[in-house]
């Protein structure tokens, strides 16, 4: 293959695992998590898992923010691509109630690579503790028919614990595990899987702590 094509290739994954910063860990995966990258205060960690060969993330940061404001920008799926990156569009499918809806997100990557598209179930589960929440993403991957233009993801899930240390602080626990389908190289995705999540969290991270 011309490095011309690979570094395209190698791109794309780095725009795809960015798309995929919705997507978490095997719940009962187990294994001793390695620190990937450390930079402005935001974590990324990754393990293999006990089942599969593509590794799962973690996320640790703290954001000087607020729960409102989170879950706003959660909830925001229009203005996603003001910090999601690679995301070619989103579209609101069901709202299930105030606190969990559907939506459709389509990844733009180049080729030879196909676009990926991911139906994703985003919920904000009642909170046991006020200093204390989670954000679960899922997919629902036979949710809608598979439209041949794309390759569905098969599976992703992540998990967002939230810490509330004081009213304009939040401590961030993010874990996520994605098989994007296809025939993407599991070398290729491990490779370039660290880099999305620490890019949206910088962004998400920018976009909570402005005061506009």
């Amino acid at each position: 293959m011309k490095s011309g094509h690979m570094k395209n290739i190698t791109n794309g994954l780095w725009l795809f695992s960015c798309f995929m910063f919705f997507l978490p860990a095997w719940l009962h995966a187990q294994g001793k998590w390695e620190l990937r990258r450390n930079e402005n205060g935001i974590k990324v960690y990754s393990r293999t898992p006990l089942t599969g060969n593509l590794k799962e993330i973690r996320v640790v940061c703290e954001f000087n923010t607020t729960k409102t404001k989170l879950i706003a920008a959660l909830k925001d799926i229009d203005h996603y691509n003001d910090w999601v990156y690679s995301t070619k569009e989103n579209n609101m499918l069901k709202v299930l109630n105030p606190d969990q809806f559907i939506y459709h997100s389509v990844s733009n990557l180049p080729w030879p690579l196909k676009d990926r598209d991911l139906i994703v179930e985003l919920s904000v589960l009642p909170a046991e503790k006020h200093e204390q929440f989670q954000i679960q993403v899922k997919s629902l991957p036979d949710y809608l028919p598979r439209d041949k233009k794309y390759v569905r993801v098969p599976y992703s899930f992540a998990l967002w614990n939230v810490t509330v240390k004081n009213e304009s602080i939040l401590k961030i626990d993010y874990t996520f595990s994605v098989d994007p389908g296809g025939s993407i190289p599991v070398w290729l995705v491990n490779g370039t899987l660290p880099v999305g999540p620490y890019n949206s969290f910088h962004k998400l991270k920018t976009l909570l702590e402005s005061p506009l």
